[in-house]
């Protein structure tokens, strides 16, 4: 019965059936900064929801949140780093996180209510001139917001950033490792671990047409100065996307001036999907809590889910 009922998975997962519980994603950047040696970076995640997801309306990639299905979720984040013509000089980097968001409707609030909780913890491991040193960070997020008409939402949130090795690793993997270095470099740049956080995010389908736009803007605020990031994208076809990004993070010390990239996402079947991202980070000459972090670096990276 067991060996059945596997199969009948990988079965609906090859032939496109439109709803789904499971959903298994990994991805690889190839990073290219300025005085290190070319390096690549390994992510993967999984993610549970409470209820099968509707995939038969609206584009593919944002299934989820148009269901707005409860979830939990883990992800895994790995990257090294070499500095050139050094072999002695170099930094490993992992984190490991877990996240659970829910949406509810209440008899108190006349709109679906959402909610969030995340924890990432990481490990940095540093080597130079045959010494190593160990760094660990530990991140905290919390999150909560309303639908005030369908498919927008607009969230308020609160994160604690030990150090700016405490990455987002849920950051990572659906932004690019660059800007998840970043967003924590930022949050840590006037050391302080507190910061708030506003997102707003929206999913619509353009009239008469196949296509959908979708938007998301984020920003966190540390001592009243702000950064913010924004994602767009156009679906092309329930399947087929563009999108392009941009983060802004010049009013801090935080080594990077902005970061911006492109990235495009096609599903093969409703269940399979593969894509590939581009992005690329100037550096802006302030002190830095990593000088790592610093350097003008691009990424190329590819990725796939598959939905079960």
């Amino acid at each position: 019965m067991k060996k059945i009922g596997l199969a009948t998975a990988v079965l609906l997962a090859m032939t496109g059936a439109h709803a789904y519980q499971v959903e298994l994603q990994g991805q690889s950047e190839y990073i290219n900064s300025k005085g290190f040696e070319n390096s690549y970076t390994g992510d993967g995640q999984g993610t549970f929801y409470f209820k099968d997801v509707d995939a038969s309306k609206g584009p593919l990639a944002e299934a989820a949140f148009l269901n707005k299905a409860s979830n939990v979720q883990v992800g895994y984040h790995f990257d090294r780093q070499k500095e050139f013509n050094n072999t002695s000089t170099s930094e490993k980097t992992q984190s490991y996180g877990a996240k659970a968001e829910g949406y509810y409707d209440t008899s108190y609030i006349p709109m679906p209510v959402y909610g969030s909780a995340s924890y990432t913890h990481t490990d940095v491991t540093s080597k130079e001139q045959g010494y190593k040193d160990k760094d660990r960070g530990d991140r905290y997020a919390l999150e909560v917001g309303v639908l005030p008409t369908n498919n927008f939402l607009v969230a308020v949130g609160y994160t604690n950033v030990t150090n700016a090795y405490s990455l987002d690793n849920f950051k990572a993997f659906n932004n690019g490792v660059l800007t998840a270095r970043n967003e924590a470099n930022t949050a840590n740049a006037r050391y302080k671990t507190d910061a708030v956080t506003a997102r707003v995010k929206y999913v619509g389908n353009i009239d008469n047409t196949n296509m959908a736009v979708g938007f998301e803007v984020d920003s966190i605020f540390v001592r009243g100065s702000a950064a913010y990031g924004l994602a767009t994208d156009l679906y092309l076809t329930p399947k087929l996307s563009v999108g392009a990004t941009y983060a802004d993070t010049s009013a801090f010390d935080s080594g990077t001036d902005h970061i911006w990239g492109g990235n495009v996402n096609y599903f093969i079947t409703p269940a399979i999907s593969v894509g590939a991202t581009y992005t690329k980070a100037n550096a802006k000459n302030y002190r830095v809590v990593d000088s790592n972090l610093a350097q003008d670096a691009q990424t190329i990276g590819l990725n796939t889910r598959v939905r079960f």
